[in-house]
């Protein structure tokens, strides 16, 4: 039994008194969840091959009793003489290096070595946030993906994504600003993932790998030796390469009676005996270990992928066999520690923002989108979105709020007469439960035009909520998960995506989970460079930030003309909030204005030849769109006043809808003021946080002139 359950003494005694299995069961959980967040922490590491002293160091500091040898290599020594057990593990995590700095600013990626052998690992580093780990410190950047409304324009591109086709883009606009930021070629460049854990299992890039490491770790601190003579242990570098780390680690230790290996997992479980690691590390085996090679491992599902994932039983059982095959006479497993935390980005401290004068301004749109991006809302379930929008408007603007059946949100207010809409959306592109299958694989429908390849192979979060519109709620309990991964793709596109939360379809039931509810992806929102910002829902939480920043800058009683601010649900593949909103209001609106994402072709993966609207110069002026157009008169309208205002415009074409077209049918014109983005419907979404701010300045200045002035 567990040390940390043998310790729980109010538990055994009412275990004596009571005579009931119940009563450790929340000793149990509580081990549970803990040891599943200790080898969490072991996955989340960041330890790039030829940089595990970014790890390595925080070990030796969190750990006693190791040194680290000349290679690099951690090593401990329990006990003295022979027989010489030598145990192994390999903490290098597979990674790319910067092979090229491009002169717009991109990066070019090449892997560290061979690498994974799962045919998606680089396609699941796609449009997704990645860690540079720059000398000063890690920063946040996140890789090109085609934008999701022009899937027209790529629909002939169906081969799976390479390393060849991986453009970083970390918030420069030139070569020189790369180096500004102190990323140099060769820096290593990994996935960023949280420490990811979920029912009974533990998922992230090469999860089974580390919780050999988190063995070793928990078998050398509680010093498990044989009953006579000498074990070691070995944290080893460069296991990528072919365990060449260990050969260093083993010619400077006394010759090996016996060699054990704990290695990355396959899908069923290893105890075996071999006689060869590979062809580098062979010749040093040869004469550094005189007796058996054996090679233990955990059984892992979706080995070698990106969330490859292995149970707390399977890390407990391969535990346990090392402990029986050092000490059979040992039957205490030691207590699974957990890895010190890996240093945060560097990218949001306030040195690193440019030198615009409107810092404070930007700050404040940092603080809002951080907030409004973060939380999960696919259509349907906005209720998180509402009730933050809401909660930060100014005391004026609550009284006057109102809402719909549907949860679509407005405020009206200002002089009498004919009125101008802003309108944004709420909700995100994502999936909800279509189905749940007997063992728990749960069927998944898409909600709007998400990015499928972004989502495949990635974590995973559902929404345990009502997903009644308006009742839906404010903060609702997430059940975490991965969404699953072809084992064997052989072109881009994924037939359907499915999702696993480690428990079967009568678990799930009992958990909460009905169909129709939502699941996103796990997102933090990431400033890049001085003035770029990434999340997965800035279409259109940056919308909603540049309402909200308005009315808290709007005073009603100063309002000439007459104004109605609203945030829309169910944007995303269907317009239906918008649509109830105009049956609701046409006849009292004079114009309407989509404040939506300009899906920009500023990125290195389109042509210029439309959409082209570089981010960083300013809000757009939509003119036309796949199922509307703003009329000349309106364009040139909205362009004087804009001009008036003194806020540089773009204006340009390009693809999707927005919710003002719903108002169109009614005979009111619809004009988009839009912020341009990169990489549209995707987990790696960009916007600039200035265009968001004259974004702002450009609503207060339409909103300040009466609708029916020319």
């Amino acid at each position: 039994m567990k040390n940390h359950l043998l310790r729980a003494l109010p538990a055994r005694l009412c275990y004596f008194l009571f005579s009931s299995w119940l009563c450790f069961l929340p000793y149990l959980l509580h081990a549970q969840t803990q040891d599943l967040s200790s080898l969490a922490s072991w996955v989340a590491l960041d330890a790039p091959t030829g940089h595990e002293h970014l790890s390595t160091d925080r070990l030796l500091t969190e750990f006693p009793g190791w040194y680290k040898d000349r290679y690099g290599n951690l090593i401990k020594t329990v006990g003295s003489g022979t027989p010489h057990r030598v145990v192994a593990c390999g903490l290098d995590s597979y990674a790319y290096a910067i092979s090229q700095i491009t002169n717009d600013g991109y990066l070019r990626l090449h892997r560290i070595g061979a690498g994974s052998s799962h045919p998606l690992w680089d396609q699941s580093h796609q449009g997704q946030h990645l860690r540079i780990l720059t000398t000063d410190g890690p920063l946040i950047g996140v890789t090109a993906v085609a934008n999701g409304h022009f899937a027209a324009q790529h629909r002939h591109e169906t081969s799976i994504i390479t390393q060849n086709d991986l453009w970083l883009d970390v918030g420069a606009q030139s070569a020189a600003d790369v180096a500004a930021m102190g990323i140099d070629l060769l820096d290593p460049v990994i996935r960023d993932i949280p420490a990811w854990s979920f029912a009974n299992e533990v998922a992230g890039p090469r999860s089974s790998a580390r919780i050999a490491c988190a063995a070793t770790m928990a078998a050398a601190q509680s010093d498990l030796n044989g009953e006579t003579g000498s074990t070691s242990y070995v944290i080893s570098v460069q296991q990528v390469f072919g365990w060449i780390g260990l050969g260093a680690a083993l010619v400077n230790l006394p010759i090996a009676d016996e060699l054990i290996v704990l290695s990355a997992g396959e899908a069923l479980t290893r105890r075996e005996v071999v006689e060869n690691l590979g062809t580098r590390v062979d010749a040093v085996l040869a004469s550094r270990v005189m007796g058996e090679i054996h090679l233990l491992s955990a059984a892992t599902a979706n080995g070698d992928s990106l969330m490859e994932s292995v149970t707390l039983t399977e890390a407990n059982n391969l535990l346990q066999s090392l402990v029986t095959h050092i000490n059979p006479a040992n039957s205490e497993l030691p207590n699974w520690l957990a890895a010190p935390s890996a240093e945060r980005a560097l990218n949001n401290e306030v040195n690193r923002w440019g030198s615009s004068q409107n810092l404070q301004s930007l700050m404040a749109v940092e603080r809002l989108l951080d907030q409004l991006a973060e939380k999960s809302a696919v259509p349907g379930h906005e209720g998180p979105i509402r009730d933050f929008i809401f909660n930060q408007l100014p005391q004026w603007a609550k009284q006057i709020a109102q809402t719909d059946a549907m949860g679509n949100l407005w405020l009206e207010f200002g002089a009498q007469g004919p009125a101008n809409i802003f309108i944004a959306h709420m909700d995100e592109v994502g999936y909800e439960v279509a189905s749940v299958n007997e063992d728990g694989s749960v069927n998944l429908n898409r909600l709007g035009g998400a990015v499928a390849t972004a989502w495949e192979g990635q974590p995973a979060l559902l929404q345990l909520d009502t997903g009644s519109d308006i009742d839906s709620m404010t903060n609702p309990p997430q059940l975490r998960g991965v969404f699953l991964t072809r084992a064997d793709a052989d072109s881009r596109q994924p037939g359907s995506i499915q999702a696993w939360f480690g428990m079967d379809a009568r678990q799930l039931e009992q958990a909460g989970v009905r169909t129709g509810m939502g699941l996103t992806g796990y997102k933090e929102g990431h400033r890049m460079g001085a003035y770029r910002y990434a999340a997965r829902s800035l279409d259109d939480r940056v919308g909603s930030t540049a309402l909200l920043k308005a009315v808290q800058e709007m005073d009603p009683t100063q309002m000439s003309s007459r104004v109605i601010i609203a945030w829309s649900v169910r944007e995303e593949g269907g317009l239906r909030g918008a649509a109830a909103l105009a049956e609701r209001l046409w006849e009292k609106v004079r114009r309407v204005y989509s404040v939506d994402t300009f899906v920009s072709s500023d990125t290195p993966l389109e042509s210029p030849h439309f959409a082209y609207a570089p981010l960083g110069s300013g809000p757009v002026l939509r003119s036309v769109e796949n199922a509307s157009m703003a009329v000349p008169v309106e364009l040139k309208r909205n362009k004087s006043i804009a001009d008036a205002a003194g806020i540089d415009v773009q204006i340009g074409l390009t693809q999707g809808g927005t919710d003002g077209t719903t108002f169109t049918i009614y005979g009111v014109p619809n004009a988009g003021v839009s912020w341009p983005g990169r990489y549209s419907h995707s987990p790696a979404e960009i916007a600039d946080l200035r265009d968001v701010l004259k974004l702002v300045e450009l609503i207060k200045a339409l909103a300040a002139v009466p609708a029916d002035a020319p």
